[in-house]
């Protein structure tokens, strides 16, 4: 195979392969086993999936003409996944120092889950998530323990858990494997998001996310932990929530309009090209 370009990019540790293809020229299928490779972290480039960058059009208008650019996200398994809210900011901040976004513009994506717009502030960049679902309670297992989790769909499934300590030592453990869940509740898997207090307005996370495993961050799992905690407090909307993940610091805020923002850094660190 040719060698064809690449972006390395994070959020809060989040870490993603970015493929450039503008203009869907570039780049051969996005096959399981492509993108495996890509985020293979030993033989190479690592991430937590893959983001391919594309215009809408060369989708044959597949995702509508509200939005030049379409996120097309596969997890480190190679699945495809609907939304990814640390990617989506990673994939704004690569248009914007492209010169393919006008960072004083909210600059709109088409998403698996709808369209959403994330806007670039120097450093900071928001993304807004769109409105959250708070549905039911479930239960999430390791090991031997299990916990109540609270179903928000933030376009994608979460679990959410409110455990007493995050310490690899502890209950949680290492999430090297798949937490338990109910299958039936989440036919097609779930992100699973173990939560501590840390002050009020304020808490911690980790999380293990369908398809990836344990990653240092995830920003659609920081937004269904803050309305979890949210809904807990009985909190009045627009009020900020500091979310810390293994990876940094999130700030998440569930608006009066019912739109959930996401806020944090998101950086390329790298680009080179790759025969993978």
């Amino acid at each position: 195979m040719p060698s064809y370009p690449f972006l390395k990019g994070h959020g809060t540790e989040n870490d993603f392969v970015l493929l450039p293809d503008h203009d869907g020229s570039i780049h051969g299928p996005l096959t399981e086993d492509r993108v495996r490779a890509l985020c293979d972290r030993r033989a190479g480039i690592g991430g937590d999936g893959v983001l391919r960058v594309i215009r809408t059009d060369v989708l044959a208008s597949t995702y509508g003409d509200d939005a030049e650019w379409f996120m097309d996200y596969r997890n480190a398994d190679g699945s495809i996944a609907e939304m990814c809210g640390n990617g989506i900011r990673v994939f704004a901040r690569h248009l914007v120092d492209a010169g393919l976004a006008d960072p004083a513009l909210p600059i709109p994506i088409a998403t698996r889950s709808g369209l959403l717009h994330v806007t670039v502030a120097g450093e900071a960049i928001t993304a807004d998530l769109g409105a959250p679902k708070l549905l039911g309670s479930s239960v999430v297992s390791v090991g031997d323990w299990s916990w109540s989790a609270r179903h928000v769909d933030m376009g994608n499934p979460h679990a959410v858990a409110f455990v007493d300590s995050l310490d690899r030592h502890g209950p949680v453990g290492a999430l090297l494997d798949e937490p338990g869940y109910d299958h039936e509740v989440y036919p097609q898997g779930v992100n699973v998001e173990f939560v501590t207090r840390v002050a009020e307005r304020h808490v911690a996370m980790r999380v293990h996310e369908r398809g990836s495993g344990e990653t240092r961050s995830c920003g659609t799992g920081a937004g269904a932990v803050m309305v979890a905690a949210a809904a807990a407090d009985a909190a009045p909307r627009d009020t900020p929530y500091t979310v810390d993940v293994p990876g940094g610091r999130l700030t998440v805020i569930w608006t009066a309009e019912d739109r959930v923002l996401l806020a944090g850094p998101a950086v390329i660190v790298a680009e080179g090209s790759t025969d993978l």
